[in-house]
């Protein structure tokens, strides 16, 4: 199974973006795949961005994996 993240583009520099999977937990990924221009969500799969996302979608799905994060820590 494969797992893919959403992520907010902060900045682009070539085929390298800087981006915020919430809660400021900031990586680089490679976006030569996708036109992700800064302020964009992006869904990252092993370090690369494979899908421009909708906006509304992406922060559904970030809420998803923040309720999901916070049950795991509560166990």
């Amino acid at each position: 199974m494969c797992l893919a993240i959403p992520a907010k583009v902060l900045n682009v520099n070539g085929s390298v973006a800087e981006v915020d999977f919430g809660d400021g937990t900031l990586r680089e990924v490679n976006v030569s795949l996708v036109d992700a221009p800064v302020g964009a969500y992006v869904l990252v799969h092993a370090g690369f961005a494979i899908e421009v996302l909708d906006e509304e979608e992406a922060e559904k799905t970030l809420e998803l994996w923040r309720e999901l994060l916070s049950q795991e820590t509560a166990m």
